[in-house]
Formats: structure tokens, C-alpha cells, sequence
């Protein structure tokens, strides 16, 4: 944690005052990768919540289970970190036993153009004290290689939902295409609070507020082994580029980060007044959980 206050400094419109009463703060996780992705959260969840003070947590939790899926087991874990809605992507399905779990825990999404016979549901709205916060989970179609509905028209209907029971609007966009996210970013605008890219694990620096108040980054990155090719070994991806035969990927080790997303939000009209990406060192040597 020597390095947070340093990492900690890019930002859009980060003039913010945090003790301001209409300011909503909101955490976003990027993709959780494998055991060193969850013993970052086991900590770094409430340490970052205490410091900037944040209202709500979000997390991406499609590859925690070895980078394949993520178990009704650990999901019940991330919830005891201190997250409160969580968003998946293409991974969701890849360990069996999340089915009958997703049916019943709605705080677990899944992207909501699935098609509709699929188990879970793509948007939960979370209730804070004073205000409510709704997350959608959406999946692009580009390079996925996927039979899915098409996003744009299926935020369309969530958000005929959504929009009569609050104005703040998350939205985790978990796509492979950078078009793509912009694309549905400028469909979006002034309709939603923020959308936030995933899936390609690499953070990117494009974070912005629209003049219309929805904050927008291309990916928010990984928490995860970042010495790693998307966190997984580089033996592994190697070998694959060079043979171009299937091989077996095992979650990297070293050199773990968190990486994401502060959001302050104006909690009376539901517009982004900044977007803030973090990258944070995580050392599981100087760490007492057990994940």
C-alpha cells in the first residue's frame, strides 16, 4: 500500500469536495482474476471504501474462480468483503453450480441481452439511505463470438424500467471492441450515469465526463497478477500465439494490483461529476485473509 497515494492520481474533474451532502461516491472493481484478484478485494475493499468515503462497491467477478467463472462459494465471499452488486461477462457460465445460485442471489448479474431463457437477471437497483443506485450489465457482441441480443436495444428496455425508480444508472459494458464502448457510450449519453468498459483487462486512459453528465472509460482494467497475459501465465498464451493450438491457461501470481474506478455522482439528478481510475499495489504477504 506504499505506492496507493501515488498511484492514485488520475482523474477527470477531480475537484469534487467529498464532504459534500449531494455527492454520491461509488467503487468500481474491475475484472476480478483468480485467487490473487480476491485476496486484493478481501482487503482492499474496505480500506478503499474508508478513504474516499465511498456510499456503494461494484465489482466485476466473471473470472475469480481461476479466471474460468466464479463459484456461489466465492461470490458469497465478495459479498462479505464489502461489495454490493455484482457484474459478470462472457466467463458467467463457465463453473456449472453458478446457475441455481444466480437465479436466487439478484445482487450477482449477468449481461442482461442474454437471451431471455437464461438464468439471473442483467440489472439490480440497490438501495442506499437516502437514494438508489440501479447497475446494468451489458455484453457487446463484437469479436465475442456470442448469440446475443443486441445491447443497445436491450439498454433501451432496462432503462424503461429502470429510469422510473431512480436516475443513477451504472453500466458495466463488457466488450471486446473499444468502437463498440464508444459507440454504445454515445448512445447512452445523458441517459445513464456511467458507462464502464470490461473484459479486456487492459486499463485504459480515456476516462471523461460528457457535458451531459455521463462518465465513460474504455476499460477499467484488472484485479489480478498483472505480470501475466491477462493475468494468466505467459507460458501458457505464448505458446498458443506461436502454435496456434489450444493450451491450458493457470491464473498468474505476481505483481497484484486493483485496478478501477471512483465515481462521484450527484445524487439528487444522477449526473457523473467526475470519474477518478485507480491502480493499486497489493502485497499478499502483508495480507491476514483467507480466500
Amino acid at each position: 500500500m506504499e505506492n496507493q497515494e501515488a498511484q492514485e492520481t488520475d482523474s477527470v474533474d477531480a475537484t469534487v469536495d467529498s464532504t459534500d451532502d449531494s455527492t454520491l461516491t461509488i467503487l468500481f472493481f474491475a475484472d476480478c482474476v483468480g485467487q490473487p484478484g480476491r485476496q486484493a478485494l478481501s482487503q482492499l475493499v474496505r480500506e478503499m471504501r474508508e478513504k474516499h468515503r465511498a456510499d456503494m462497491v461494484i465489482a466485476n467477478v466473471e473470472n475469480a474462480a481461476g479466471g474460468f467463472g466464479v463459484t456461489p462459494e466465492m461470490s458469497r465471499k465478495i459479498f462479505k468483503y464489502g461489495v454490493d452488486v455484482q457484474t459478470s461477462g462472457n466467463h458467467i457460465w463457465d463453473r456449472m453450480d453458478i446457475q441455481d445460485y444466480i437465479r436466487k442471489e439478484r445482487r450477482l448479474l449477468r449481461p442482461a441481452n442474454y437471451p431471455s431463457s437464461a438464468p439471473g437477471n442483467g440489472s439490480y437497483v440497490f438501495q442506499l439511505p437516502d437514494c438508489k443506485v440501479a447497475v446494468l450489465n451489458l455484453m457487446g457482441r463484437t469479436f465475442m463470438n456470442m448469440a446475443l441480443d443486441c445491447p443497445f436495444r436491450t439498454a433501451d428496455g432496462e432503462l424503461s424500467m429502470l429510469n422510473s425508480e431512480t436516475d443513477i444508472i451504472i453500466v458495466d459494458f463488457h466488450a471486446e471492441a473499444t468502437s463498440e464502448k464508444q459507440a454504445i457510450a454515445h448512445y447512452l449519453d445523458g441517459r445513464v450515469t456511467a458507462v464502464l468498459g470490461t473484459h479486456t483487462h487492459v486499463q485504459t486512459a480515456d476516462e471523461k465526463v460528457s457535458e451531459a453528465g455521463t462518465a465513460y472509460i474504455g476499460d477499467a482494467g484488472m484485479t489480478g497478477p498483472h505480470d501475466s497475459a491477462l493475468g494468466m501465465r505467459f507460458e501458457a498464451a505464448v505458446g498458443r500465439f506461436m502454435t496456434g493450438l489450444p493450451k491450458k491457461f493457470t491464473c498468474a501470481s505476481e505483481d497484484i494490483k486493483a485496478c478501477g474506478v471512483i465515481l462521484k455522482i450527484n445524487r439528487h439528478d444522477g449526473r457523473a461529476r467526475s470519474i477518478e481510475r485507480f491502480r493499486v499495489d497489493f502485497d499478499p504477504s502483508n495480507s491476514n485473509s483467507t480466500v
